[in-house]
């Protein structure tokens, strides 16, 4: 096992889908096997949209049980709730002493926000928080706690990352080599996962897969993807098709090759191509999804997973905070 610690973070903001798990899920999964890793559910990020106490604690549920049943190593990682460590609350109050305003003005987070309030015409600040001015820096603490030498992340959250390098920068400056700088780390295929519509999988555009659906569901929304005006008998593109395009990710290196085959040589319809893709993605996520099933419905054992390594995780964040309190406040 390497030595260099991970470090990553998943909202409790609702089910993940295909997408999340072909670019993101699953390779934290296989990188809990080779490296120390803290992962905790942000349910104190999810404050800055969601105000709904029994919605977040549900979420929080799935969002554990998931990430057990997709084949976390356990023994690697410290799973964990973001809120259940104290030492959170406090680093993030004492790094907003070192924090330039100037940096919190260029996070992506916010001048979204105040570039949506300009185009509907309301107040630059309209409907803005201080968690969501201030979210980088809590971030920011996240990463910093762990000792974290790697953060797996989109490219949609490098900056954050950036952020944080800045903030220990900052820090290190002012009171001495007190945190190590982390890296990012973004994953090839993230952001290039097609949805039922071949627009990117998203929330936002309403084609997305569900990755632990009930079977029926699963199969609803595969036999949805769109697809073009092509016969049965016409040859077809495999590098063109959502269906290939996902299939690819749940198959060997032969079924794969066999599935380009077919499309190419024609003679497979669109159905049928969209029934293989079902009967794959079924087949690998089938053992998962009754996992995933069972632990939600036993969620004294989720609290026993999150309640040990949110013990492990602590045992670092003490040792942390205490650094850093010694080099702040003497």
């Amino acid at each position: 096992m390497s030595e260099k610690i991970v470090l990553t973070g998943i909202k409790p903001t609702g089910m993940p889908h295909i997408g999340n798990y072909i670019g993101a899920l699953k390779p934290l999964i296989d990188r809990s096997k080779a490296h120390k890793t803290f992962m905790f559910i942000a349910d104190l990020h999810s404050l800055n949209t969601m105000h709904n106490a029994s919605e977040i604690k549900q979420h929080t549920y799935e969002i554990a049980a998931l990430m057990i049943s997709l084949g976390l190593d356990l023994n690697n990682t410290a799973l964990f709730r973001q809120s259940d460590i104290d030492e959170i609350y406090q680093l993030n109050t004492l790094l907003m002493n070192v924090t330039p305003k100037g940096l919190m003005n260029r996070a992506h987070s916010y001048k979204a926000a105040m570039d949506k309030n300009t185009a509907a015409g309301l107040d630059i600040d309209a409907g803005i928080n201080m968690g969501l001015y201030t979210y980088p820096i809590l971030m920011t603490a996240d990463i910093l706690l762990y000792n974290t030498d790697i953060v797996p992340v989109g490219t949609d959250q490098k900056q954050h990352v950036e952020f944080a390098r800045d903030i220990a920068g900052y820090f290190n400056t002012m009171y001495g080599q007190t945190f190590k700088l982390p890296e990012p780390v973004i994953g090839s295929d993230t952001g290039l996962i097609p949805g039922l519509d071949g627009r990117k999988m998203s929330k936002s555009y309403d084609n997305i897969i569900p990755l632990m659906a009930p079977e029926k569901e699963l199969k609803k929304k595969i036999m949805r993807i769109i697809t073009d005006s092509k016969t049965p008998e016409e040859p077809k593109d495999p590098d063109t098709s959502t269906i290939y395009q996902l299939y690819k990710f749940f198959a060997t290196e032969s079924e794969s090759a066999e599935f380009v085959k077919m499309f190419r040589d024609g003679g497979m319809g669109y159905g049928t191509a969209k029934t293989i893709l079902f009967e794959k993605v079924n087949s690998v996520l089938a053992n998962q999804r009754t996992e995933y099933e069972r632990l939600l419905a036993n969620k004294s054992e989720i609290d026993a997973i999150l309640a040990d390594g949110a013990m492990r995780a602590r045992a670092v964040a003490k040792q942390t905070l205490e650094r850093v309190k010694k080099a702040m406040l003497g």
